[in-house]
């Protein structure tokens, strides 16, 4: 049986105010390419297909249309709800779905309740459990003890009780949203430490024969066997060195023989990169970056008047604008109250704009600002 493991989808998601339906929509053209190209057998999904519990209409459609298109190719479908999505809204109509060969699993109920799939090799069966908000696990199991290692500790239980009862030689795979310890986060997983500890030992889904992980955002191997998809799109800038795809995974009569990486392809590349404006403006070496989603930072002493309407003149993609000067101003560690102490309203609205600048007021601003409160004050006086 060929497998093909992807997660985090997170339809619907914007980056930076970039609406990404259209990105979303390529990656969806992608998979079914690679569903066909790799006669794929069954299509696992981890988790956060969507990127909000009520997501946008256009979110919806696509989702709707790569379930059909999956099924088009003659591939099975197993999916799992993230932290990102809602329980019961994707579990509605679960059994009607599944009678389509499209399996939606995300409810705490179905947790040890497999989709049994055959090859020639026999069954194997597909354990979805969705992402396991701890406490409303806990108490829906009555388990004593709180956080992620309970809750799916108590998952993986029923897993294998469940499969102990399978005849001999049934392999198993296990659908997962969590945060296994040592794995790499990155900027856009929303975290999950609430409700005790968020961490998971990579050793809680031993005995699957393989364990398919969302809500990393980055690839990885845990293990042989407990690997992470990741996202196919990069969602922040600290994943700018990441490379997106799937894994293409083989199964044989004895468990897992095989796992490739295939690689899926990016909209638009993204960077982060910092200088004076100056520089970034003029300088031959950041050509390569015009077509780049950025993250610029500018280390310009004085910052600069209208930073991004100048930067965009270059990189026209430029979403994000931050300031870290290169040469520290003087500190003053006195409180605020003894920094305001005696300094009048005026005065505090000039500090303001030489701290937000970078530079003092000119001479004319100055002006306008006490005009402002003279202005203000003398409104006062005859009410």
């Amino acid at each position: 049986m060929r497998l093909l493991h992807t997660s985090d989808w997170h339809l619907g998601r914007s980056f930076h105010r970039e609406n990404l339906i259209d990105a979303q929509a390529a990656f969806i053209d992608h998979l079914i390419d690679t569903i066909r190209a790799e006669r794929i057998d069954v299509v696992v999904v981890s988790g956060d297909l969507y990127d909000r519990a009520l997501p946008p209409l256009d979110a919806v459609r696509l989702f709707g249309e790569a379930l059909r298109r999956i099924r088009d190719t003659g591939a099975r479908a197993v999916l799992i709800s993230g932290n990102h999505d809602s329980m019961v809204r994707l579990g509605y109509a679960t059994e009607l779905i599944d009678a389509s060969g499209v399996h939606v699993r995300s409810s705490l109920e179905c947790v040890g309740e497999p989709v049994l799939i055959d090859d020639a090799h026999g069954p194997v069966a597909f354990y979805g459990i969705p992402y396991l908000e701890p406490e409303i696990a806990r108490h829906h199991w009555r388990l004593t003890e709180r956080g992620h290692p309970a809750v799916l500790g108590h998952a993986m239980q029923r897993v294998r009780s469940d499969l102990a009862t399978r005849p001999a030689g049934t392999r198993s795979v296990v659908l997962s949203h969590a945060f296994v310890s040592g794995a790499e986060p990155s900027d856009s997983e929303r975290d999950i430490s609430v409700g005790g500890a968020a961490h998971v030992p990579a050793s809680v889904f031993d005995g699957a024969d393989y364990t398919a992980l969302g809500h990393l955002h980055g690839r990885q191997r845990m293990t042989d066997t407990v690997r992470y998809s990741g996202s196919p799109l990069a969602y922040s800038f600290s994943e700018e060195h990441h490379v997106k795809g799937c894994w293409i995974l083989d199964l044989d009569a004895s468990g897992l023989a095989s796992a490739a990486f295939a690689e899926a392809p990016v909209p638009r590349p993204i960077a982060r990169i910092s200088g004076r404006i100056d520089d970034l403006l003029t300088a031959p070496r950041w050509e390569r970056y015009t077509d780049h989603w950025l993250q610029i930072t500018l280390t310009d002493p004085i910052r600069p008047v209208f930073p991004m309407d100048r930067l965009r003149e270059r990189f026209p993609h430029a979403l994000s604008l931050g300031f870290a000067p290169d040469e520290d101003r003087a500190r003053d560690d006195r409180t605020w109250t003894r920094r305001v102490a005696d300094r009048s309203g005026p005065d505090l609205a000039m500090d303001f704009i030489d701290w937000a600048r970078g530079a003092p007021p000119t001479d004319e601003e100055r002006r306008l600002v006490r005009t402002a409160f003279e202005e203000v004050r003398m409104r006062e006086a005859t009410r």
